[in-house]
């Protein structure tokens, strides 16, 4: 009887976005880099352009972030039903989110410092055979952003969008497509027109965009990370659901989230006419935050008001 009513009280505490077709499309893309890589490095030193060489080394910081893509993603399947975390893995995709936009914002720094050395020294740049692996190393930045853009949208739990892990992937790979098609800016301008000097600026526009893609995916993971809460107009319309109810008042309220698209919710509440915590978990079941995320994990702690005082 204990048994069969401690099942119905159980909590889901599998929050982790297991997205496969997204890890994948992801090991696809990290070879695709992988080896354009090895070609836009070697192509940059061989031919003098500072911005095939930024993007060479730019994709080898990607390669990287593709590699905490994918050990994020299998870390948090193969511990799925560890017991050793309160709330699931599911942060370990955010985090991987989260270092990835760090990475972004280092290799933008090494740009900004490479462009401004090659501005002070300028090098012999071989433009045709330059110009030719920028368009390859393009093609594959295409290739890849189309096959993550794709997982990205799918419904990971009814929640891909909410994928911080995959999106810092997709991110890399939009930062490598700029890149690509400021090199070929750059090296066609000064093939025809001897503006040389574009090339090292043109590093420094990349890096300059990319530290903007880099602050705003630490922005929106970090958060997470801290257990932020929900914005106050979603915790104002939560305290008017119970209050509005019969003579509830809120004495505590925490609310953060565990992982994509859920959220765990604690409420301590005081009422004249109490109910099961049931009763209150019932009143919070339909709420959404931005339409899709949802209260995932309530817990509520109910006391009796007589008179002036309280118990539970």
């Amino acid at each position: 009887m204990h048994a069969h009513t401690l099942d119905l009280l159980k909590h889901e505490h599998d929050f982790s976005a297991i997205n496969r077709k997204g890890e994948r499309r992801t090991k696809l893309v990290l070879v695709l880099t992988f080896l354009t890589m090895i070609l836009e490095i070697t192509a940059g030193n061989l031919f003098g352009s500072m911005a095939l060489l930024a993007d060479g080394w730019h994709m080898g910081t990607h390669v990287a972030a593709f590699m905490i893509t994918l050990i994020a993603y299998r870390y948090s399947r193969v511990h799925a039903h560890d017991q050793t975390f309160a709330f699931s893995p599911a942060k370990v995709g955010v985090l991987g989110g989260y270092t990835s936009s760090v990475a972004l914002g280092i290799v933008a720094l090494i740009m900004m410092i490479e462009s401004g050395q090659r501005i002070v020294n300028p090098h012999i740049i071989h433009f045709d055979e330059a110009i030719a692996v920028a368009g390859f190393g393009l093609l594959i930045n295409l290739i890849s952003a189309l096959l993550l853009k794709d997982s990205h949208h799918d419904h990971v739990h009814g929640h891909a969008h909410h994928d911080h892990n995959l999106k810092a992937a997709y991110l890399h790979v939009l930062a490598d497509a700029l890149t690509s098609v400021l090199a070929i800016i750059a090296l066609v301008l000064g093939k025809y027109y001897n503006w040389n000097w574009l090339d090292p600026v043109m590093g420094i526009v990349g890096a300059l965009i990319i530290i903007q893609w880099s602050y705003s995916l630490m922005k929106e993971t970090s958060p997470v990370l801290l257990d932020e809460s929900i914005a106050l107009k979603y915790k104002v319309a939560i305290k008017e659901k119970i209050e509005s109810d019969a003579d509830n008042r809120i004495s505590d309220l925490h609310i953060w989230r565990v992982g994509p698209g859920h959220f765990a919710i604690i409420i301590s509440l005081v009422s004249h006419n109490p109910k099961a915590p049931e009763y209150y978990k019932e009143l919070l079941k339909e709420f959404r935050y931005g339409g899709i995320s949802k209260l995932s994990h309530i817990t509520v702690e109910v006391n009796r008001c007589f008179g002036d005082f309280c118990i539970k």
